[in-house]
């Protein structure tokens, strides 16, 4: 573990890459108490995907900091159905964000991965130790390997150029912002859409995709934006850091968490001829932790969140 540091985001330009999406929009909100300038841009401003462009962007804005947050992502399906984009376009984006912040300067770059970069059956709670330790998940292996290249490409730029690049691992989100597809999104966000529908339909039951068994590990968004800025400000070092909360719980028991918060009184049945994905995920976060930080948000209290800002969107439960 590299030595405690102290960057100071004040007075600077910090880029969050992939500002619209659920972690970016965070890492947004999270930056109005820094006294930084926070850039943005839309894809109709710069594709990511382009090097010429992202390039050109970054050549004339001029980032001291970079947060990336920007990506092809979703849940199984989306993973199973478009693995091409899913390891395309995460390879474009990373690759040329990482390589022009080094081009152009950048003081300090933060890249943003995913828990699923570790073996379908590391062992729980899972190490940042365990990368490249087994075979992955093959439901979502394509944006795996990205991610997993990602954290390398920040490793060699500060093996070879002394840049000051690291990357983050958390584990799965829920909160504000989430995608709200059930072909698309991820479990939290479909376990709250069935839900609600469910309600509104008066519905008695609503099914799960999966046997329920899978244990997962549920982050509040905003949390994990607190835990990128405090690694920006106070962290510097090669290795990888996991965030997360260190605890997990059962889809099952998430389903009924979900009823609970939305008032939903009906049940659930269980389609086994869907994919459960990997048995347990859930991270340790002693590296984290022994740098002085901790989640806050409560499993409830994230998923009531969560909730409430999907229902009071327009066409909530509608679409």
């Amino acid at each position: 573990m590299g030595a405690a540091t102290s960057y100071s985001l004040g007075g600077k330009r910090v880029w969050v890459a992939g500002h619209r999406g659920m972690a970016g929009s965070a890492i947004v909100r999270r930056l109005q108490s820094e006294a930084c300038e926070v850039l943005v841009a839309t894809r109709s401003e710069v594709d990511l995907r382009r090097q010429g462009e992202v390039e050109a962007w970054m050549e004339r804005t001029r980032p001291h900091a970079v947060f990336i947050a920007a990506g092809t992502v979703g849940g199984i399906f989306a993973n199973s159905t478009r693995p091409a984009e899913f390891l395309y376009d995460n390879l474009a984006i990373e690759a040329n964000v990482i390589h022009t912040a080094h081009k152009i300067g950048v003081e300090k770059l933060l890249f943003l991965g995913s828990s699923c970069i570790y073996p379908r059956l590391a062992p729980q709670p899972m190490t940042e130790e365990q990368l490249l330790t087994g075979p992955l998940e093959p439901t979502n292996e394509w944006y795996a390997i990205a991610k997993i290249a990602g954290i390398k490409l920040c490793q060699a730029y500060r093996r070879q150029y002394g840049a000051d690049f690291i990357s983050a691992m958390p584990t799965n989100l829920v909160g504000p912002g989430d995608n709200f597809d059930l072909q698309q999104g991820h479990v939290a966000a479909a376990l709250i859409m069935k839900v609600h529908r469910a309600g509104i339909e008066g519905l008695p039951t609503v099914e799960i995709w999966g046997s329920g068994a899978p244990r997962r590990e549920f982050l509040y968004v905003d949390d994990l934006a607190d835990a990128l800025v405090f690694m920006m400000k106070h962290y510097s070092d090669e290795p990888f850091i996991n965030i997360g909360t260190g605890t997990d719980t059962s889809i099952r028991e998430l389903a009924e968490l979900v009823a609970k918060v939305a008032g939903y009184r009906g049940s659930f049945t269980y389609d086994r001829t869907k994919p459960d994905g990997s048995p347990r995920k859930v991270m340790n976060v002693d590296k984290l932790r022994s740098l002085g930080w901790v989640a806050r948000t409560s499993l409830e209290e994230s998923f009531a969140n969560a909730y409430r800002w999907y229902v009071e969107r327009p066409g909530a439960g509608l679409a």
